[in-house]
């Protein structure tokens, strides 16, 4: 269980919640959200905090303000395995992404080498296993985007013995593996006959495939080629969306549930209301109409205050914590407790993040929501990470029965 001082400063957090969504906090019940955290091993198969150390190398052993993810709110939060992602810009395609993708890994290893008794890396099932109970963050790897591959077929073995243990094929638009979903161009309607290569040596070596990011026709071509279950590393239901391709569909989650794969859900507000996207854009478009009639000049102090006194009067409008339930529950009722998990995208969504999931100290807040709803302490189990290690063992399992 957390130490007193943590679980204080959870309560806080949780009471701060409360007033912001009206509404009493039943302490007994945070408290044993706080404990279920703890107790179990927690997954979150999406977090972006290599980039951000790219672009400047700081401290993740240390609060981190400007940051969703450092060690002091993971240990608070709960987190034991996050995957890191090793994100790669499209405009990289065949100009640099291999080279990129090399030094992301380069520094979550210096992590680990840097503070080993805060972060150890983890490749397997087993790795989780035996050192869940070591106190350190498990640092596991995820390739967001396929770019790096280079046409290589050969480079797929090269990221998997860098550590990497899922792939999504594309990311914001389409690339030599596959097409995108934020792309309007479906260059291949699908994946390409290179990409349909890499999906099955990645089944061969055993990394996840993540379909994430990828066209609808991308990830109906996956679940035929596919040998292993699959996963979504961070998306969510498109029920709540309706027309974000991004999302999953009602028919696609039936279908990845039915070969035995797991949606983690994403926690960005675009993800998870259909009216955030709108209504802050509406926002915007009312503050630049307001600084154009005031003729306030840009960057300057009469600026920065005018921003701050409209921030006050027009705050912004995010998803809650219950809208992230809302997400997990229509799958749980859709195809069963089984098949989903968590994905937040931290540092990956800028401020889009929800009332009461702001950083990686705050998982407890969405434990105590589920228990609120009914969830058992087993069903909270499989969605904080029991489902995706069945996942990643099964296609481990897959791996070593080709070898």
């Amino acid at each position: 269980m957390k130490n007193f001082l943590s679980l204080i400063f959870l309560l806080l957090a949780a009471s701060i919640i409360s007033a912001q969504v009206d509404e009493q906090i039943d302490e007994p019940l945070y408290e044993k959200a706080v404990q279920l955290s703890d107790k179990f091993i927690l997954i979150d198969t999406h977090v972006d905090a290599p980039l951000h150390l790219y672009r400047r190398w700081r401290d993740l052993t240390k609060l981190n303000e400007n940051l969703d993810f450092d060690y002091v709110r993971a240990k608070k939060g709960g987190l034991d395995v996050p995957f890191m992602s090793i994100y790669t810009s499209p405009s990289l395609e065949f100009n640099g992404s291999f080279e990129r993708a090399d030094s992301l890994i380069d520094l979550v290893e210096k992590m680990a080498e840097v503070w080993p008794d805060k972060f150890a890396l983890v490749a397997s099932t087993n790795d989780v296993l035996k050192n869940a109970d070591s106190g350190k963050i498990l640092l596991a790897m995820g390739m967001e985007n396929g770019s790096p591959i280079e046409g290589k077929i050969e480079n797929v073995k090269y990221f998997y013995d860098r550590g990497i243990r899922y792939i999504t094929p594309a990311h914001g638009k389409w690339n030599h593996i596959s097409d995108s979903s934020y792309d309007e161009d479906k260059h291949w309607n699908g994946l390409s006959p290179f990409g349909e290569e890499v999906i099955n040596e990645m089944n061969k070596l055993g990394i996840m495939i993540d379909v994430s990011h990828i066209s609808d026709s991308a990830f109906y071509d996956i679940m035929r080629i596919s040998k292993a279950p699959v996963i979504a590393s961070h998306s969510a239901c498109r029920y709540f969306v309706p027309g974000f391709e991004r999302n999953m569909d009602d028919e696609m989650i039936k279908l990845l549930a039915e070969k035995g794969g797991v949606i983690m859900i994403n926690f960005g507000s675009s993800f998870i209301d259909s009216l955030f996207d709108k209504q802050d854009q509406e926002r915007d478009d009312l503050l630049k109409k307001l600084k154009e009639e005031k003729n306030i000049e840009k960057d300057s102090d009469e600026e920065k205050e005018f921003e701050a006194e409209f921030n006050k009067e027009h705050p912004k409008r995010y998803a809650t914590v219950a809208d992230v339930a809302d997400h997990i529950d229509h799958v749980v009722k859709l195809v069963g407790i089984d098949y989903v998990g968590i994905g937040s995208d931290f540092d990956g969504v800028g401020d889009s993040l929800p009332v009461g999931l702001k950083n990686a100290g705050d998982y407890p807040n969405l434990i105590y929501e589920l228990l609120k709803r009914g969830y058992s302490d087993d069903d909270i189990q499989k969605i904080c990470g029991g489902n995706l290690l069945r996942v990643w063992k099964q296609v481990e399992d897959y791996a070593a029965s080709q070898n």
